[in-house]
């Protein structure tokens, strides 16, 4: 018997800088709110087993920006934080659609459901398998339009979508040279092992030397997921023509002011594409890239296992600061809160 109360954290004001989690006046504030005693024909009752978290989050929640120029409603004060999740249905109205103890995992559009795969976790229908796996194949081999000629350079290697980039890049598209850059030895050193030929340090004195050293004659492409000094510094090393995938930011999301492309020059003077993806306009490749993607696993070209996803297991009172663990650069891979007690979330089907 479901309960009739759900916990949830909402959205109790909206950050300027870095999200504030104690004191007055806390970004989110923990809430009980009643769950309605039956469904439309609409809707599915779901349990909650793996809350995503991620760096795009934290654009949801900026203040003063414009609806209109976003790619998804902003999350208004009041409202719960939104987030993917993996999750059990409880009672569905469309079983057909939809079965009751399958696991479904809560897109933007929907619901999908998924099937468990043997000798895989789960959880990496939230990650490799799900809109960091999908983001990843889009803006490298469509957006960029990558080739086995390129070299590519891919900055938060060692995140959730930048490590299955490098993958991609070099062990499905099988580009000529691929550039990881992570922010420290053991993070580079396992973008490496992933399939990257060289990973530099970005925290390093040294780095801006050792990126010009590696990317010696330029490239043609870079992944960006970094924005700001990083997007200003791959502007001066790539190639004419050379097209530019831009994913993240997330070195601005927490600033008040955003730091914007400074080296015009660099843009207009090698004619270089720069393109914003966004991966919604994806959703409906999901299936194949995902066929695709557990193919390239099945014949070991790339790797899907436990290093690729940090899953935290805390209380559900500790949820916001397991969501900032993104931003001090802790984690390899998709970042997922785990409880087994979470409470009954309530979601909607198209």
């Amino acid at each position: 018997m479901p309960p009739s109360t759900t916990r949830q954290w909402i959205l109790n004001s909206k950050p300027t800088e870095t999200p504030i989690l104690t004191g007055p006046s806390p970004t989110f504030k923990l809430t009980t709110a009643p769950l309605p005693k039956t469904i439309s024909r609409s809707q599915a009752l779901l349990k909650t087993i793996l809350l995503s978290n991620d760096p795009a989050q934290r654009t949801w929640i900026a203040p003063n920006v414009d609806p209109t120029r976003m790619y998804m409603p902003p999350i208004a004060e009041g409202a719960p934080m939104g987030s993917f999740a993996l999750a059990e249905v409880i009672k569905s109205s469309s079983p057909t659609d939809l079965p009751v103890g399958k696991y479904s995992a809560n897109e933007i559009a929907g619901l999908q459901a998924v099937t468990p795969i043997e000798g895989l976790d789960l959880g990496h229908y939230l990650g490799a398998f799900g809109f960091t796996g999908l983001t990843g194949y889009y803006g490298i081999k469509e957006v960029a339009k990558a080739t086995k000629e390129d070299t590519v350079v891919v900055s938060g290697a060692a995140g959730a979508t930048g490590s299955m980039v490098v993958q991609i890049a070099k062990k499905i598209i099988g580009c000529k040279r691929v550039i990881g850059i992570a922010g420290n030895d053991e993070k580079c050193c396992w973008v490496e092992r992933l399939g990257a030929d060289v990973c530099i340090n970005y925290k390093k004195d040294t780095f801006e030397q050792d990126l010009i050293r590696e990317t010696e004659g330029f490239v043609e492409v870079y992944f960006d997921n970094v924005g700001g000094g990083m997007l200003d510094l791959m502007l001066t090393r790539m190639k004419r023509h050379g097209r530019i995938a831009a994913c993240g930011s997330i070195s601005n999301y927490n600033t008040p002011d955003p730091v914007g492309v400074k080296n015009f020059f660099d843009v207009i003077s090698n004619r270089l594409h720069i393109h914003g993806l966004i991966v919604l306009d994806y959703v409906h490749k999901f299936s194949d890239v995902v066929a695709e993607l557990l193919q390239a696993w099945k014949e070991g070209k790339i790797i899907i296992d436990d290093s690729l996803q940090t899953v935290v297991e805390a209380k559900f009172e500790e949820v916001p600061a397991v969501w900032m663990k993104l931003f001090d650069g802790g984690n390899t891979g998709e970042v997922m809160y785990e409880d087994c007690g979470l409470a009954t979330l309530w979601f909607c089907l198209v």
